[in-house]
Protein backbone atom coordinates (compact mmCIF):
# COMPACT_ATOMS: atom_id res chain seq x y z
CA UNK A 1 0.00 0.00 0.00
CA UNK A 2 1.19 3.76 -1.02
CA UNK A 3 0.55 6.75 0.59
CA UNK A 4 2.34 10.25 0.16
CA UNK A 5 2.32 13.49 1.58
CA UNK A 6 3.28 16.90 0.87
CA UNK A 7 4.20 19.93 2.97
CA UNK A 8 5.06 23.19 2.41
CA UNK A 9 7.38 24.99 4.61
CA UNK A 10 8.89 28.57 5.26
CA UNK A 11 11.77 29.47 7.46
CA UNK A 12 13.16 32.60 8.50
CA UNK A 13 16.14 33.41 7.21
CA UNK A 14 18.96 35.68 8.84
CA UNK A 15 18.88 39.22 7.80
CA UNK A 16 21.45 40.40 5.16
CA UNK A 17 21.70 37.52 2.68
CA UNK A 18 21.82 38.23 -0.72
CA UNK A 19 21.27 36.14 -3.86
CA UNK A 20 22.83 38.20 -6.90
CA UNK A 21 20.34 41.30 -6.73
CA UNK A 22 17.62 39.93 -4.02
CA UNK A 23 17.91 39.84 -0.46
CA UNK A 24 16.41 36.19 0.56
CA UNK A 25 14.09 37.24 4.04
CA UNK A 26 12.27 33.44 4.00
CA UNK A 27 13.47 30.15 2.52
CA UNK A 28 10.36 28.74 0.98
CA UNK A 29 10.13 24.96 0.15
CA UNK A 30 8.16 21.75 0.16
CA UNK A 31 8.83 18.37 1.76
CA UNK A 32 7.99 14.71 0.81
CA UNK A 33 6.92 12.08 2.07
CA UNK A 34 7.00 8.78 0.48
CA UNK A 35 5.73 5.47 2.13
CA UNK A 36 5.19 2.03 1.02
CA UNK A 37 4.92 -1.36 3.23
CA UNK A 38 6.67 -0.49 6.34
CA UNK A 39 9.29 2.25 4.28
CA UNK A 40 9.57 5.89 4.84
CA UNK A 41 11.53 8.42 2.46
CA UNK A 42 11.39 11.55 2.87
CA UNK A 43 12.90 14.31 0.03
CA UNK A 44 13.14 18.22 -0.27
CA UNK A 45 12.27 20.19 -2.98
CA UNK A 46 12.87 23.99 -2.77
CA UNK A 47 13.88 25.86 -5.74
CA UNK A 48 16.43 28.64 -4.93
CA UNK A 49 15.40 32.39 -5.87
CA UNK A 50 17.66 33.97 -8.61
CA UNK A 51 19.32 30.30 -9.35
CA UNK A 52 16.40 27.77 -10.16
CA UNK A 53 14.88 27.82 -13.52
CA UNK A 54 11.76 27.17 -11.93
CA UNK A 55 9.34 29.17 -8.97
CA UNK A 56 7.84 27.29 -5.97
CA UNK A 57 4.27 27.40 -7.71
CA UNK A 58 5.81 25.19 -10.57
CA UNK A 59 7.54 22.83 -8.40
CA UNK A 60 4.81 22.43 -6.27
CA UNK A 61 1.75 21.93 -9.56
CA UNK A 62 4.70 18.90 -10.93
CA UNK A 63 5.22 17.34 -7.15
CA UNK A 64 1.82 17.12 -7.31
CA UNK A 65 1.15 15.70 -10.44
CA UNK A 66 4.58 13.10 -9.76
CA UNK A 67 3.06 12.36 -6.39
CA UNK A 68 -0.47 11.35 -8.02
CA UNK A 69 0.60 8.83 -10.73
CA UNK A 70 2.89 7.10 -8.19
CA UNK A 71 -0.07 6.53 -5.74
CA UNK A 72 -1.53 4.85 -9.03
CA UNK A 73 1.66 2.43 -9.20
CA UNK A 74 2.37 4.63 -12.51
CA UNK A 75 6.07 5.20 -12.47
CA UNK A 76 7.16 8.43 -14.24
CA UNK A 77 10.42 9.45 -15.28
CA UNK A 78 11.61 11.78 -12.70
CA UNK A 79 13.93 13.77 -15.29
CA UNK A 80 11.76 14.69 -16.97
CA UNK A 81 11.00 17.50 -14.13
CA UNK A 82 12.10 20.30 -12.94
CA UNK A 83 16.01 20.08 -11.26
CA UNK A 84 14.50 20.80 -7.87
CA UNK A 85 11.31 18.22 -7.79
CA UNK A 86 13.22 15.48 -9.50
CA UNK A 87 16.01 15.90 -6.95
CA UNK A 88 13.27 15.87 -4.28
CA UNK A 89 11.63 13.39 -4.99
CA UNK A 90 14.86 11.11 -5.76
CA UNK A 91 16.01 11.55 -2.56
CA UNK A 92 12.70 9.99 -1.54
CA UNK A 93 12.46 7.30 -3.33
CA UNK A 94 16.45 6.15 -2.49
CA UNK A 95 15.54 6.44 1.25
CA UNK A 96 12.19 4.34 0.84
CA UNK A 97 14.34 1.86 -1.03
CA UNK A 98 17.33 2.17 1.31
CA UNK A 99 19.39 3.11 -1.72
CA UNK A 100 21.15 6.21 0.60
CA UNK A 101 23.46 4.97 2.89
CA UNK A 102 23.40 6.54 6.76
CA UNK A 103 26.69 7.92 7.01
CA UNK A 104 27.19 11.56 6.25
CA UNK A 105 29.96 13.89 5.77
CA UNK A 106 29.58 16.51 8.57
CA UNK A 107 32.48 18.34 7.71
CA UNK A 108 31.73 21.77 5.82
CA UNK A 109 34.28 24.32 4.52
CA UNK A 110 32.95 27.40 6.47
CA UNK A 111 31.35 30.31 4.35
CA UNK A 112 32.61 33.77 4.76
CA UNK A 113 30.02 36.49 3.79
CA UNK A 114 31.67 39.90 4.56
CA UNK A 115 33.04 39.42 8.22
CA UNK A 116 36.63 37.74 8.57
CA UNK A 117 37.07 37.78 12.34
CA UNK A 118 34.21 35.34 12.85
CA UNK A 119 36.17 33.10 9.98
CA UNK A 120 39.33 33.50 11.65
CA UNK A 121 37.93 32.15 14.64
CA UNK A 122 36.10 28.98 13.51
CA UNK A 123 39.30 28.43 11.23
CA UNK A 124 41.32 28.32 14.48
CA UNK A 125 39.35 25.68 15.94
CA UNK A 126 39.38 23.40 12.94
CA UNK A 127 40.91 19.62 12.61
CA UNK A 128 42.79 18.55 9.74
CA UNK A 129 43.06 20.27 5.91
CA UNK A 130 41.46 23.88 6.42
CA UNK A 131 39.50 24.97 3.75
CA UNK A 132 36.98 27.82 3.65
CA UNK A 133 34.77 29.39 0.98
CA UNK A 134 34.61 33.05 0.52
CA UNK A 135 31.99 34.94 -1.64
CA UNK A 136 33.72 37.29 -3.63
CA UNK A 137 32.07 39.99 -7.08
CA UNK A 138 29.65 40.87 -4.49
CA UNK A 139 31.93 44.08 -3.45
CA UNK A 140 35.00 45.84 -5.36
CA UNK A 141 37.59 43.45 -7.40
CA UNK A 142 40.32 45.06 -5.32
CA UNK A 143 38.83 44.67 -2.28
CA UNK A 144 37.79 40.76 -2.16
CA UNK A 145 41.38 40.60 -3.75
CA UNK A 146 43.30 41.80 -0.28
CA UNK A 147 40.91 40.22 1.60
CA UNK A 148 41.43 36.81 0.09
CA UNK A 149 45.22 37.64 0.51
CA UNK A 150 45.18 38.72 4.09
CA UNK A 151 43.12 35.30 4.61
CA UNK A 152 45.64 33.22 2.99
CA UNK A 153 48.80 34.89 4.95
CA UNK A 154 47.84 34.81 8.22
CA UNK A 155 47.04 31.49 8.01
CA UNK A 156 50.22 29.62 6.15
CA UNK A 157 48.05 26.09 6.36
CA UNK A 158 44.54 27.37 4.76
CA UNK A 159 43.02 26.81 1.12
CA UNK A 160 40.66 28.97 -0.33
CA UNK A 161 37.41 28.05 -2.67
CA UNK A 162 35.79 31.26 -3.75
CA UNK A 163 32.76 31.74 -5.74
CA UNK A 164 32.16 34.72 -7.76
CA UNK A 165 28.77 33.42 -9.61
CA UNK A 166 29.73 35.63 -12.90
CA UNK A 167 30.38 38.57 -11.34
CA UNK A 168 33.48 39.86 -12.67
CA UNK A 169 34.44 41.39 -16.30
CA UNK A 170 37.58 39.99 -17.20
CA UNK A 171 39.29 43.30 -16.22
CA UNK A 172 37.67 43.32 -12.70
CA UNK A 173 38.91 39.46 -12.23
CA UNK A 174 42.33 40.70 -13.25
CA UNK A 175 42.26 43.14 -10.91
CA UNK A 176 41.32 40.51 -8.05
CA UNK A 177 44.16 38.66 -8.89
CA UNK A 178 46.79 40.87 -8.74
CA UNK A 179 46.46 41.53 -5.22
CA UNK A 180 47.29 37.74 -4.66
CA UNK A 181 50.86 37.34 -3.94
CA UNK A 182 51.72 34.84 -6.59
CA UNK A 183 53.49 32.24 -3.90
CA UNK A 184 50.21 32.00 -2.28
CA UNK A 185 48.07 31.76 -5.71
CA UNK A 186 48.34 27.58 -5.43
CA UNK A 187 46.28 27.35 -1.87
CA UNK A 188 43.50 28.80 -3.88
CA UNK A 189 41.83 25.63 -4.71
CA UNK A 190 39.35 27.16 -7.22
CA UNK A 191 37.38 30.29 -7.93
CA UNK A 192 34.08 28.71 -9.24
CA UNK A 193 32.99 30.94 -12.30
CA UNK A 194 34.83 33.99 -11.89
CA UNK A 195 33.65 35.80 -15.21
CA UNK A 196 30.30 36.33 -17.30
CA UNK A 197 31.01 33.89 -19.51
CA UNK A 198 32.96 30.00 -19.45
CA UNK A 199 35.62 31.69 -22.30
CA UNK A 200 36.35 34.61 -19.96
CA UNK A 201 36.74 32.66 -17.26
CA UNK A 202 38.94 30.14 -19.22
CA UNK A 203 41.30 33.17 -19.95
CA UNK A 204 41.55 34.69 -16.69
CA UNK A 205 42.65 31.00 -15.40
CA UNK A 206 44.90 31.22 -18.22
CA UNK A 207 46.56 34.84 -18.05
CA UNK A 208 46.65 34.47 -13.78
CA UNK A 209 47.61 30.75 -13.22
CA UNK A 210 44.48 30.63 -10.72
CA UNK A 211 42.37 26.84 -10.83
CA UNK A 212 38.65 27.86 -11.65
CA UNK A 213 35.61 25.16 -10.86
CA UNK A 214 32.70 25.41 -13.05
CA UNK A 215 28.82 25.62 -11.40
CA UNK A 216 26.58 27.41 -13.67
CA UNK A 217 28.04 25.79 -16.44
CA UNK A 218 27.51 22.44 -15.04
CA UNK A 219 23.47 23.45 -15.61
CA UNK A 220 23.97 24.15 -18.93
CA UNK A 221 21.95 22.04 -21.18
CA UNK A 222 24.63 21.08 -23.54
CA UNK A 223 27.15 20.03 -20.68
CA UNK A 224 29.91 17.73 -20.82
CA UNK A 225 32.45 16.80 -18.17
CA UNK A 226 35.55 17.54 -20.26
CA UNK A 227 39.16 18.09 -18.46
CA UNK A 228 40.40 21.60 -19.60
CA UNK A 229 43.67 23.27 -18.48
CA UNK A 230 43.52 25.32 -15.00
CA UNK A 231 39.94 23.63 -14.88
CA UNK A 232 40.24 21.59 -11.43
CA UNK A 233 36.61 20.80 -9.86
CA UNK A 234 33.12 20.87 -10.86
CA UNK A 235 30.36 21.80 -8.16
CA UNK A 236 27.41 19.47 -7.79
CA UNK A 237 24.16 21.81 -6.20
CA UNK A 238 21.96 18.80 -6.77
CA UNK A 239 18.25 21.21 -6.21
CA UNK A 240 19.72 22.88 -9.23
CA UNK A 241 21.20 19.80 -11.42
CA UNK A 242 18.00 17.27 -10.63
CA UNK A 243 17.76 13.97 -10.21
CA UNK A 244 20.08 11.83 -7.47
CA UNK A 245 20.82 9.85 -10.32
CA UNK A 246 21.97 12.42 -12.87
CA UNK A 247 24.28 13.94 -9.86
CA UNK A 248 25.74 10.55 -9.54
CA UNK A 249 26.28 10.19 -13.28
CA UNK A 250 28.35 14.21 -13.17
CA UNK A 251 30.11 12.51 -10.06
CA UNK A 252 31.36 9.64 -12.22
CA UNK A 253 32.37 11.24 -15.29
CA UNK A 254 34.27 13.83 -13.33
CA UNK A 255 36.32 11.32 -11.62
CA UNK A 256 36.86 9.35 -15.02
CA UNK A 257 38.27 13.33 -16.39
CA UNK A 258 40.23 13.60 -12.96
CA UNK A 259 38.51 16.37 -11.92
CA UNK A 260 36.72 16.69 -8.17
CA UNK A 261 33.36 16.73 -8.23
CA UNK A 262 32.06 19.17 -5.27
CA UNK A 263 28.45 18.48 -3.77
CA UNK A 264 27.43 22.31 -2.88
CA UNK A 265 24.16 23.70 -0.75
CA UNK A 266 21.44 25.78 -2.14
CA UNK A 267 20.15 27.03 1.21
CA UNK A 268 18.01 23.69 1.53
CA UNK A 269 16.42 23.34 5.45
CA UNK A 270 18.56 20.88 7.44
CA UNK A 271 16.20 18.24 5.97
CA UNK A 272 18.14 18.78 2.59
CA UNK A 273 21.00 19.17 4.45
CA UNK A 274 21.60 16.58 6.20
CA UNK A 275 20.65 14.03 2.77
CA UNK A 276 23.28 16.56 0.66
CA UNK A 277 25.71 14.97 3.62
CA UNK A 278 24.96 11.44 3.18
CA UNK A 279 25.19 11.76 -0.72
CA UNK A 280 28.77 13.41 -0.36
CA UNK A 281 29.79 10.89 1.99
CA UNK A 282 28.33 7.97 -0.31
CA UNK A 283 29.98 9.62 -3.76
CA UNK A 284 32.79 11.97 -3.05
CA UNK A 285 33.75 10.58 0.54
CA UNK A 286 37.58 12.68 0.00
CA UNK A 287 35.88 15.97 -0.65
CA UNK A 288 34.93 18.33 1.80
CA UNK A 289 31.48 19.44 0.92
CA UNK A 290 29.87 22.75 0.37
CA UNK A 291 27.17 22.59 2.73
CA UNK A 292 27.43 25.23 5.72
CA UNK A 293 24.48 27.18 5.35
CA UNK A 294 22.43 25.98 8.20
CA UNK A 295 23.40 28.81 10.10
CA UNK A 296 21.51 31.25 7.66
CA UNK A 297 18.51 29.91 8.56
CA UNK A 298 16.58 30.68 11.98
CA UNK A 299 15.60 26.74 12.42
CA UNK A 300 15.93 23.75 11.61
CA UNK A 301 13.48 21.42 9.78
CA UNK A 302 12.44 17.72 10.66
CA UNK A 303 16.28 16.45 10.93
CA UNK A 304 19.30 17.71 13.26
CA UNK A 305 22.22 19.00 11.69
CA UNK A 306 25.44 17.70 13.39
CA UNK A 307 26.21 19.50 16.62
CA UNK A 308 23.89 22.51 15.52
CA UNK A 309 22.32 24.19 18.60
CA UNK A 310 19.21 25.78 16.32
CA UNK A 311 15.63 25.32 17.10
CA UNK A 312 13.99 22.17 15.48
CA UNK A 313 10.93 22.47 13.95
CA UNK A 314 8.35 19.36 13.64
CA UNK A 315 5.39 18.88 11.12
CA UNK A 316 3.20 20.43 14.03
CA UNK A 317 5.59 23.86 13.42
CA UNK A 318 4.37 27.35 12.78
CA UNK A 319 6.75 26.79 9.68
CA UNK A 320 5.11 23.64 8.07
CA UNK A 321 1.62 23.71 6.51
CA UNK A 322 0.05 20.04 4.91
CA UNK A 323 -1.32 20.79 1.47
CA UNK A 324 -3.56 18.42 -0.31
CA UNK A 325 -2.51 16.47 -3.52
Amino acid sequence: MRQAKLYHYCLPVETGVILRHRRLKQREGLIVQLQEDDQTGWGEIAPLPEFSQETLEIATQQAKEWLNTWLAHNEQDINHYVPSVAFGLSCALAELHNELEQEANYRAAPLCYGDPDELYAELNQMEGEKVAKIKVGLYEANRDGLIVDMFLEAIPDLYLRLDANRGWSLEKASLFASKIAPERKSRIQFIEEPCKTPKLSREFAQQHNIAIAWDETVRDPDFLVKKEPNLTAIIIKPTLVGSLGKCKQLIEQAHQQGLKAVISSSIESSLGLTQLARIAQQYTPDMIPGLDTLDLMQAQLLRQWDNSDLPLADLDSEFITKLTL
